[in-house]
């Protein structure tokens, strides 16, 4: 009853999607372009042969499938993969990863409007089609189930805040479930969620974000003039940080310069909209503050906030200690696996529930520790910044470790290739 409702709801605002969008443009939220693919517009055609589709919203989704878009690359019997994403931060930052590489199609995914997904999935006729954590869109659910084509939700992730919202409408989470031919959970918590919604096939083959891509950052800093300035600096991280997270380690800055006066704070936000205001708070405290994209060079700055996409391995590189955002806040936290695999000594807040099981991972390696407060990070950062980062023996714990769950999930989706 609830999908009928549903189906209704956006059959009746249809037209309105085009005002919509248009509107959005406006706003800066879509592309000026390209947003006519959501609407299924667009003038690349499928090729022939086998076409793996893979859905990511987010930024973070789209980069932890990374590795197995690679895997799925070098197999000959897949002429063609289609990543599609919601969002123009997690577009762009596909866009960068797979330019050059032909056998890669990237496509907006379309509006969840009946007359649109049908048209998108009679252009694409996807040989299978891929989930990624938690996107679920009704009406492309039931036009992929009427095309029997497999339907897979790969590295599914279930809140406890969207469990409780999915029970509320049990019918249509059934429905929902109910349709996908197989669902990977990212976590024992999901497992059980997933159960209870009504999915028919479940497995837990461990957590995709282990896995790591061999595709390169495009590193924006690496220069001789950068190199001679940061030779003077002590440099430590603060990465995908959220709303006031920036104002607590920039306070911790200041405590630490007292003791450490060379000490060079790098800020990279979750969000690269919100540079200005960040700059703005940080300026507040009497702090040298400035962006990567207008970096001076000059020996006062304190705290260079990058506002680019693509320099997070540069700048973890360079540091031992990083500390992951979301933590401090009721958010449940960022991946924290990127900066690891550099050998960054990762420090987090008390809400890392999204990604409990890949910090109780790195707690039992030595590589996590929890902070609680401004004052802990300062005093961590003190007491551990001279030392060396961590050995390569755990990194190749971590990459072996990642290596195994993507050889699990690619079996998967092979499984229904052949």
């Amino acid at each position: 009853m609830l999908f009928l409702i549903y189906r209704l709801i956006t059959n009746l605002i249809f037209p309105l999607s085009s005002i919509y969008l248009k509107f959005r443009i406006l706003r800066k939220k879509e592309h000026a372009i390209r947003y006519k693919e959501k609407l299924c517009i667009t003038e690349t055609l499928r090729n022939s042969g086998k076409l793996v589709w893979i859905h990511s919203a987010s930024v973070g989704e789209s980069l932890s499938v990374l590795p197995l878009i690679e895997e799925l690359e070098n197999n000959k019997n897949i002429n063609t993969i289609l990543i599609t994403t919601i969002t123009l931060s997690s577009s762009d930052v596909i866009e960068k990863k797979i330019k050059n590489k032909s056998k890669i199609v990237h496509q907006f995914l379309p509006l969840d409007f009946p007359i649109i997904v049908k048209k998108f999935i009679k252009h694409w006729s996807p040989n299978i089609a891929i989930f990624i954590e938690s996107e679920i869109w009704p009406n492309l659910i039931e036009e992929i189930k009427k095309n029997k084509i497999p339907l897979m939700l790969m590295n599914a992730r279930i809140s406890e805040k969207s469990f409780n919202r999915w029970k509320y409408i049990k019918g249509l989470a059934k429905k929902i479930f109910g349709s996908f031919d197989l669902c990977l959970a990212s976590n024992k918590e999901t497992e059980n969620f997933l159960i209870e919604l009504g999915a028919k096939k479940i497995k837990n083959i461990g957590n995709l974000k282990f896995s790591n891509t061999n595709i390169k950052d495009d590193i924006a800093v690496e220069d001789g003039k950068f190199s001679n300035f940061l030779n003077k600096k002590t440099i430590w991280c603060v990465a995908s940080t959220h709303e006031n997270e920036e104002l607590i380690c920039a306070k911790a800055h200041q405590e630490i310069k007292k003791t450490i006066p060379n000490i060079f704070t790098v800020i990279i936000p979750r969000h690269v909209s919100r540079v200005q205001s960040i700059k703005n708070q940080i300026l507040s405290l009497n702090l040298k503050v400035e962006s990567l994209s207008n970096f001076s060079f000059t020996s006062e700055v304190d705290i260079l906030i990058v506002d680019s996409f693509g320099n997070n391995n540069k700048f973890y590189s360079l540091s031992n200690i990083v500390f992951l955002g979301g933590s401090l806040i009721k958010h449940g936290g960022q991946n924290p696996l990127e900066p690891a695999r550099l050998g960054c000594n990762v420090i987090h807040g008390p809400f890392i529930n999204n990604f409990y099981e890949i910090y109780e991972y790195l707690n039992k390696l030595e590589i996590s520790q929890k902070i609680n407060n401004q004052d802990e990070i300062s005093s961590y950062v003190l007491k551990n910044i001279k030392k060396d980062k961590v050995s390569n023996e755990k990194t190749k714990k971590i990459n072996l470790h990642g290596e195994n769950i993507l050889k699990l999930h690619v079996n998967e989706i092979n499984s229904y290739l052949n």
